[in-house]
């Protein structure tokens, strides 16, 4: 909030943000999901809103907010994916049982199929 302007109605808020050339439009959103490099923030039901200033964008998400970690390289998966050709489930409990090893649950679920 700005010093000294008690309380503005929304409408003042949206005159002077545009005085001030800052645009401001609420997104339609059902889902917002943050990749980070140990897995995704996923947030629910959000309001998402972005800001215009300068001519640069930002974001304000508002939302219930769940920590997905990944326990395995997405990378990882995939290539236990294409090696064996088998489902992502398949793949991520091969990398489980082998502790992380690649070539472990590569060899595991080659043996398994055959």
């Amino acid at each position: 909030m700005l010093p000294g302007m008690g309380n503005v109605n929304p409408r003042q808020m949206q005159n002077l943000m545009k005085q001030m050339g800052i645009k401001s439009r609420e997104i339609n959103a059902e889902e917002v999901v943050i990749k980070t490099d140990s897995g995704r923030l996923i947030i629910t039901n959000p309001q998402v809103t972005e800001i215009t200033m300068q001519g640069i964008k930002t974001y304000q998400i508002v939302g219930e907010i769940k920590e997905e970690v990944e326990e395995f390289k997405e990378d990882d998966v995939k290539l236990v994916m294409e090696k064996v050709n088998c489902s992502k489930d398949e793949a991520e409990q091969a990398l489980k049982d082998a502790n992380g090893e690649v070539a472990a649950a590569i060899i595991a679920l080659q043996e398994k199929m055959h």
